[in-house]
C-alpha cells in the first residue's frame, strides 16, 4: 500500500469565503476559522492526510488567505522534503486565464501545472472546510479493488434530511448512477428506501481521466465545479465511478462528519465538545489531531474565596495560556491566550485568541472573536435588542462579537462595587 500511496497526490480546496460564517470569515478564509480551542477547522484534513499515510499535499488558497498559510507554515511543516514530501500552499496564479478560481473544479484545473510535475497515478481531491475523521487509504483500496476511474465518498443520511445535500444515485455493486444537488425527491439506497448517500466532497481520481474531463469543461459554459458539472459528465460518460461508504475514525455510535457552514452549527459543533461524551472525540491517541501549538504556558485557575470568587472551569474546553482569574466558566470554549479578570459569568461561549474579558462581565450563548476586549461589567446574551443593535445574533440568539461592533459599556451596580472592594483588599486581579 505504501507504494500506493506514494504514488497519490492530495489537492485541499480551501479557497472559499466562507460567507454563511460572517462575520467569523471577515478577515480570514473558513478553513482558518478557530475550531475546539487549539485547532483550525483544515486541521481536520491534514491530520486525515498524515495518518492515513498521504505527505505530498497542496493547498488551494484564495479568500483572505493570509492568517491560513502562516498556520500553515508554522503548524505544517512536519513533513520531510528530503523524501519528497510537502504540504504546500497554491496561491491563485492565473496560469491559464485572467480569471480567479471559477468553482472547486476549476480550483483544479488552473493547478495542473504544479500537479502533472508530481506525476501521480492518482489525485485525492478534499474541502478544507469539514471537520471529520477519514483513513484516505481505505477509500484508496476501494477505488483499486473496484477498477474505478472515480470514486466519491458518501454518507448515509435519513431521505427526509438529504435534500440539504448533494445526492449520489447507486446501483447494488455501489456503482453511481447519478448525482443530485439538493434534491426536492433525493434517491434513496437500493434495499434501504429511508436512507440516502450525501456527497462529503471527497474524491478519488485517476489522474488521467481527471485531467480531460477538466480540460473538456474548461472550455464550457458551466459553473466549474466537481459536483454540478464534472461527476454529472463523467457518470453521463459512463466512466466507473463508484461511491465509498464513509467508515468513520472517530469510533463513537453515529459517523461523524459535519459541514459547520453557518454560525449556528458553528457553535453547536463547538458546545458538543463541551459534553461529557462528546460526538467528536479530540483524545484518541491512535488518531492524533495536529494543528499549530502556540508556545504558551499551562492554562491556569486563580482564587478559591469562599463567598466571594473562584477561579474555575466547569464542562469546558480550556487552550494553553489560558488564565481564569475569580470566574466561573461553564460549557464553553476558550481557545489559547484568553484572560478572564475576576467576578465573570461566562456560559455556552467560545473565546476566540487573545480575547480580554474585564471583571463583571456577564455572558452566555455568545462567540467572541479574535483579540476583542470585553470591557468591566458589559452584559452579552441577556438583552436580545441591545445585542442586535450592537452585533450580529443567529437565528438561534447566538451572539457574534468582533473588534468593528460598537463599543461595550455597562455600568456597575453598587452591590457589585462593594464586592469587588472587598475583594481588592486581599489582592489580586
Amino acid at each position: 500500500m505504501s507504494a500506493l500511496l506514494d504514488d497519490s497526490l492530495v489537492i485541499v480546496l480551501a479557497g472559499g469565503a466562507g460567507e454563511r460564517l460572517y462575520p467569523l470569515t471577515k478577515e480570514r478564509a473558513k478553513p482558518a476559522v478557530y475550531f475546539g480551542g487549539p485547532y483550525r477547522i483544515i486541521d481536520f484534513a491534514l491530520s486525515n492526510c498524515i495518518n492515513s499515510g498521504l505527505r505530498r499535499i497542496f493547498i488551494a488558497t484564495q479568500y483572505k488567505s493570509l492568517s491560513l498559510n502562516r498556520h500553515i507554515r508554522m503548524g505544517w511543516n512536519i513533513v520531510s522534503e528530503e523524501l519528497g514530501e510537502f504540504v504546500e500552499i497554491l496561491p491563485p496564479q492565473k496560469r491559464v486565464s485572467e480569471h480567479w478560481y471559477q468553482g472547486t473544479a476549476d480550483a483544479v484545473y488552473q493547478n495542473l501545472y504544479s500537479i502533472m510535475r508530481e506525476s501521480p497515478r492518482h489525485l485525492i481531491v478534499l474541502s478544507g472546510d469539514h471537520v471529520y475523521k477519514m483513513d484516505y487509504s481505505r477509500m484508496l483500496r476501494f477505488h483499486l479493488d473496484h477498477e474505478a476511474a472515480v470514486t466519491l465518498a458518501t454518507i448515509e443520511v435519513p431521505l427526509a434530511d438529504a435534500h440539504r445535500f448533494g445526492v449520489i444515485a447507486v446501483d447494488e455493486t455501489e456503482r453511481v448512477t447519478g448525482f443530485q444537488e439538493k434534491p426536492a425527491a433525493p434517491s434513496p439506497v437500493p434495499g434501504a428506501p429511508d436512507v440516502a448517500l450525501a456527497s462529503m466532497g471527497v474524491y478519488i481520481f485517476d489522474t488521467d481521466v481527471l485531467v480531460g474531463a477538466l480540460e473538456a469543461d474548461a472550455n464550457q459554459p458551466t459553473t466549474h465545479d466537481f459536483g454540478k458539472d464534472i461527476i454529472p459528465t463523467l457518470i453521463h460518460q459512463a466512466a466507473a465511478v463508484y461511491a465509498y461508504r464513509f467508515y468513520d475514525e472517530n469510533k463513537k455510535s453515529s459517523k461523524y462528519w459535519r459541514d459547520i457552514g453557518t454560525l449556528d452549527a458553528y457553535f453547536e459543533a463547538n458546545m458538543d465538545l463541551c459534553h461529557v461524551n462528546p460526538e467528536f472525540n479530540l483524545y484518541d491517541p491512535e488518531w492524533p489531531l495536529r494543528t499549530y501549538q502556540p508556545q504558551a504556558p499551562p492554562a491556569k485557575f486563580v482564587f478559591a474565596e469562599a463567598g466571594a470568587r473562584c477561579g474555575q472551569a466547569l464542562d469546558s474546553v480550556i487552550s494553553p495560556g489560558c488564565i481564569v482569574s475569580g470566574s466561573s466558566i461553564y460549557g464553553s470554549v476558550l481557545c489559547p491566550n484568553v484572560r478572564v479578570h475576576s467576578f465573570c459569568h461566562i456560559e455556552q461561549s467560545i473565546l476566540m485568541p487573545g480575547v480580554r474579558v474585564g471583571r463583571h462581565a456577564r455572558m452566555r450563548r455568545a462567540i467572541i472573536d479574535r483579540d476583542v476586549l470585553i470591557p468591566r461589567g458589559a452584559l452579552i446574551g441577556y438583552d436580545e435588542a441591545e445585542d442586535r443593535r450592537r452585533h450580529t445574533v443567529t437565528d438561534s440568539g447566538v451572539v457574534v462579537v468582533t473588534t468593528d461592533d460598537e463599543p461595550l459599556i455597562a455600568a456597575l451596580s453598587d452591590e457589585a462595587l462593594r464586592f469587588e472592594a472587598e475583594a481588592d483588599r486581599r489582592g489580586g486581579s
